[in-house]
């Protein structure tokens, strides 16, 4: 059931996701505290913690671990992956604070779309409301832009998955989303997914 923001809650969030300490802008900081908050007020869970560790719902599980691990572990190789382009390219002008912002909230709607109870609901009627009624990027674009976050971080958050095939990511996206698809590809690879939560997407040959 939905429950209260509170200071507690925001402590939990800022020792659960410990990389938002490394965005520099004060306001946006506590604009990605302040997502997590409406996200994890508006559902049954009360940490990030207790969210399953996939990809989507039953669908590229990591074998241990929760959804902090594959939050942080985004955020941290996008944080890397910007800051080797940057030092390349110098002319390449990156904004790290989007890139960290964006890489922390590029999940933030998946406590609605993983809400146990939510799922029951859409499973009963899947006619009547979808299943699920909003898939967690658009949810999480109504999160971000609820909590002040600027457009850049809200579009990294709708756009990250497969919603942004149906446009132009920006740069910061594209780092984010890269990020996020190596992450569950290298994870693959490792043996770290259950093998009976692969997506098929995962499951076809590499081509080049």
């Amino acid at each position: 059931m939905p429950h209260e923001p509170n200071d507690a809650l925001r402590t939990r969030i800022k020792e659960e996701l410990p990389e938002v300490e490394a965005i520099a802008d004060a306001a946006l900081r506590q604009g990605v505290i302040e997502a997590w908050v409406l996200a994890l007020s508006r559902s049954s869970f009360r940490s990030i913690r207790e969210i399953p560790p996939s990809g989507n719902p039953g669908s590229m599980t990591l074998i241990r671990g929760d959804q902090t691990d594959h939050i942080r572990g985004v955020t941290r190789l996008a944080m890397r992956m910007a800051q080797e382009m940057a030092a390349s390219n110098p002319d390449m002008a990156i904004d790290q604070d989007v890139v960290v912002a964006g890489g922390l909230c590029h999940d933030v709607g998946k406590p609605w779309e993983f809400d146990p109870e939510n799922r029951r609901r859409w499973e009963a009627a899947p006619r009547a409301n979808g299943l699920p009624s909003i898939r967690h990027p658009a949810y999480g674009v109504h999160l971000c832009l609820s909590a002040g976050l600027p457009e850049s971080v809200a579009h990294i958050a709708g756009a990250h998955s497969g919603e942004g095939e149906l446009l132009v990511r920006s740069l910061e996206c594209t780092i984010v989303h890269l990020a996020d698809i190596g992450y569950w590809t290298m994870a693959l690879a490792g043996g770290l997914i259950r093998p009976e939560t692969v997506s098929s997407k995962y499951r076809r040959p590499l081509v080049m």
